[in-house]
């Protein structure tokens, strides 16, 4: 039997921690599959006593980047997280010294993933990352290797767990998104301060990610557009419903012939389609390529035991000796590709607003939209409830054809401008298959 394969995990929280016993209960099929044994050997925290069971014998470094640069270890495993501090100096260290190391850290590869592949690269070590999307879902692979025969044109995703679970209480129990996001938090779902995950930016991570990869171009988080779900109400759920959608936050990477979209919103899907049937924590990713056509993956995007699964794969991986290129090409051979802005994005759109409740206030907006060349597939002018208290104004509901966003805003400014609508616009972009 060859030697044991060390591993040097600096983290033991969630992921790392998870990771620890995952390593310990495979231990026997992980050697059968490395052709080794796997074995943790020296562990990084901030103090020995968050160290839980089976790394008692593990040599103990309260700097992570001393870890990385000088224990006697086979990989590195960041588990740390964030992207920049501790994480990326470590990186740094693990990487120029030649050593192979594995991250879950999203906004790390997503900031300075490039930097940290041309380090592997030219130090001959193995730069992965498999959990750093999807959690459990092997998504990385399967773009970088099982799909390298296709010219992938687009690839869309549900990547955050506790939104996709705001969103699938909101619709069956009937509950505000504050009544939702507070359950969230109390399931540990979303953090105290939810805001990376609602706000849409940690999809926004991992959508730069998978873009990089589909597509075969430089990184570049700060082109994504991004829209949370913040102001979802149980409105639009029932209009999507009405209409046969359901509401996602999506993630969304297209090749078109003005180049590479990158962006995050809340979006109409349409009920039939495997992303609108996947509900509460779990994630999904649909992958369009020319050879396969549609391919969906569905599992857990996040929890200690998924992401440590995806983890261990890599190391099983780096163990057997496969020392791929992490994006799947060299880093030079990474196009700077023409980015879309979201103003140029066409598509069709639901647009819920407060219109004055008068003759010709809806044929205003109607006039509006045709000077944008905006054209109408339904208009639904919903009444009060019997009962209700009367109002000035009514809630209406437009679905227009393929448009462009910018057009789609000027005609409700200008429509806002008229005085018949009240307030900002609820404006949702529509994904027809």
């Amino acid at each position: 039997m060859a030697k044991p394969f060390r591993v040097g995990l600096a983290g033991v929280g969630t992921v790392g921690g998870a990771l620890a016993r995952l390593l310990q209960r495979r231990r026997e099929d992980l050697t059968a599959r490395a052709g080794r044994d796997i074995a943790i050997v020296a562990v990084s925290a901030l103090s020995r006593s968050e160290c839980g069971p089976g790394l008692e014998q593990a040599a103990f470094y309260n700097d992570a980047t001393a870890l990385a640069a000088t224990a006697d270890i086979d990989v590195f495993v960041e588990a740390i997280g964030g992207a920049d501090g501790p994480a990326y100096a470590a990186a740094r260290a693990a990487l120029s010294r030649g050593l192979p190391m594995v991250t879950s850290n999203k906004a790390m590869i997503a900031a300075h993933g490039l930097e940290l592949a041309a380090l592997a690269e030219s130090n001959g070590a193995a730069l992965a990352f498999e959990a750093a999307v999807g959690g459990g879902i092997p998504v990385i692979k399967t773009l970088r290797e099982g799909l390298a025969g296709n010219e992938v044109r687009r690839v869309s995703g549900i990547l955050n767990g506790t939104c996709n679970y705001i969103l699938s209480r909101m619709e069956s129990d009937g509950l505000s998104f504050d009544a939702c996001l507070a359950a969230a938090q109390k399931l540990g779902y979303a953090e105290a301060n939810p805001t990376f995950d609602i706000g849409g930016f940690d999809t926004a991570h991992k959508i730069a990610i998978l873009a990089s990869l589909a597509f075969g171009t430089r990184i570049d988080a700060d082109a994504v557009s991004i829209e949370g779900i913040e102001s979802i109400t149980l409105a639009d759920l029932a209009a999507a419903d009405e209409l046969g959608y359901r509401i996602k936050l999506l993630g969304v990477a297209e090749r078109t012939a003005k180049g590479v979209e990158q962006r995050v919103h809340p979006t109409m899907v349409a009920k039939s389609e495997p992303l609108a049937q996947t509900m509460g924590v779990l994630n999904a990713v649909s992958i369009d390529g020319d050879a396969i056509g549609a391919l969906t993956l569905v599992g857990p995007g996040a929890g200690g035991d998924a992401t440590a699964s995806a983890v261990a794969a890599d190391i099983c991986d780096i163990a057997r000796g496969h020392v791929g290129l992490a994006f799947g090409r060299p880093v030079a051979a990474l196009v700077e590709a023409e980015r879309v802005p979201m103003q140029r994005h066409e598509g069709g759109y639901y647009v819920r607003m407060s219109v004055v409740d008068r003759p010709g206030s809806v044929a205003v907006i109607a006039k509006r939209m045709g000077e944008r060349s905006i054209s109408l597939e339904a208009i639904m002018q919903k009444r009060s409830d019997v009962g209700a208290p009367a109002s000035e104004f009514v809630p209406v509901v437009l679905i227009t054809k393929a448009t462009t966003e910018a057009s789609i805003r000027e005609a409700l400014d200008l429509a806002v401008a008229d005085g018949v609508v009240r307030e900002k616009p609820q404006v949702i972009r529509i994904e027809r298959a």
